[in-house]
């Protein structure tokens, strides 16, 4: 999620069953209805974890499922990556330890801010572990490697389990990014459902298997098998490639084919279908992996120039789509900051409570990227390059 939606647009042949595609690569162009779609998946994140999802009425299964925005944040991720870098190095001119530096200079800023802000909750992970977990916590927190201990996973700031995991991912994809661009469309299409398949294997084995011995887990579950599925790194890597793969196949289709608006629709009314009807599928399933395609169909159809992009790519989207990274770091300390503090108490604010909490959260977010993260990104360039 913490990449920004710079693309390539291609000059192509349109898509059409198995003839050869040509690609000719030109300046990137910005894909703003990625970055307003972004906006959204940020918010249902916040939502998630600090709201009633009924209160969203026909949108609450969405809400419930909030979990599923990281897997698009990481599929959208591999994605983009793989459009600003991938042809440079199939021609081998992708600097890798300038790549990985630029990499964290893009991560760590709000990282770094984010742990800053979760120092209220170091007695807390004190009281929560053994001695010997919480000082690894405090050691591997800081260098993103915390995700491979899934008892210490959130250790500090839940979400950023993910940070782990797409710093696992930055260093993977200077390798990744050597694969071959499809010359047809089917051995492409097979590759990708490889992908999809085995990304759904753990949720698979954990549902057949049930090895922490709950019978129907849920969002609420927290046991030790459950945690290493939905917090380490291994198990969300399909969605990453899988998104890389998605970027090879965005470039064989026209940006103005008329594919792309369809398939953006029968994404997102599919992927609402089946989070409506969520409690018939296996919770590990569902969690990461099942929807892989059908964000992808949503990624194609908002990559393209169509009036599904143009809805999306609104700029009070992209406003604080652009914050998005942010607003999903802070946003677990910061609500409890914020609530902790009695602000909205002592102002008389609480009546308007939790709208005006997401709108404060909104609101920092921005801050932190204009006031934070910009300056400590150009400071950082200066510093070490990337």
């Amino acid at each position: 999620m913490t990449s920004g939606t710079h693309l390539p647009s291609s000059a192509v042949q349109p898509l059409v069953g198995h003839t050869k595609v040509s690609v000719e690569v030109r300046k990137p162009d910005r894909l703003n209805a990625l970055t307003g779609l972004r906006c959204f998946a940020a918010l249902n994140i916040v939502f998630f974890h600090f709201s009633n999802p009924q209160w969203f009425g026909f949108l609450a299964p969405v809400v419930n499922a909030g979990y599923a925005s990281v897997s698009y944040f990481i599929l959208l991720s591999g994605f983009v990556l793989a459009y600003n870098y991938s042809d440079r190095a199939r021609q081998g001119k992708l600097d890798r330890v300038r790549f990985w530096k630029a990499r964290f200079i893009r991560l760590y800023p709000i990282y770094f801010l984010s742990l800053l802000l979760a120092w209220e909750m170091a007695p807390v992970e004190y009281s929560a572990h053994t001695h010997g977990m919480f000082w690894a916590g405090m050691a591997l927190t800081p260098v993103l490697l915390q995700g491979w201990i899934p008892s210490i996973a959130t250790f500090l700031n839940t979400p950023a389990w993910t940070m782990s995991a797409e710093a696992f991912f930055y260093f993977l994809f200077p390798w990744i990014a050597h694969w071959k661009r499809p010359h047809r469309l089917a051995p492409h299409l097979v590759k990708m459902a490889g992908v999809w398949m085995l990304g759904l294997i753990p949720g698979a084995l954990y549902a057949v298997f049930s090895p922490d011995g709950i019978a129907h887990p849920d969002r609420w579950t927290s046991a030790p098998w459950l945690q290493a599925l939905k917090f380490t790194p291994l198990p969300h890597l399909a969605s990453f490639v899988f998104g890389v793969l998605l970027a090879s196949l965005d470039q064989v289709i026209d940006r103005a084919h008329r594919i792309r608006p369809f398939l953006g629709l029968f994404g997102f009314g599919a992927a609402f279908t089946l989070l409506c009807h969520a409690s018939l599928v296996p919770y590990a399933l569902l969690h990461d992996g099942l929807l892989m395609p059908l964000f992808g169909c949503i990624v194609l159809g908002l990559s393209g120039s169509n009036p599904l992009a143009a809805v999306f790519g609104c700029r009070p989207l992209v406003f604080v789509g652009e914050s998005s990274y942010c607003l999903y770091l802070l946003h677990f300390n910061m609500w409890n900051l914020l609530h902790e503090s009695h602000l909205l108490e002592r102002t008389g604010l609480n009546r308007f409570d939790p709208w005006i909490s997401y709108a404060l959260l909104i609101a920092m977010a921005l801050a932190a990227l204009h006031f934070v993260e910009k300056p400590a990104q150009r400071q950082l360039r200066k510093w070490i390059g990337g």
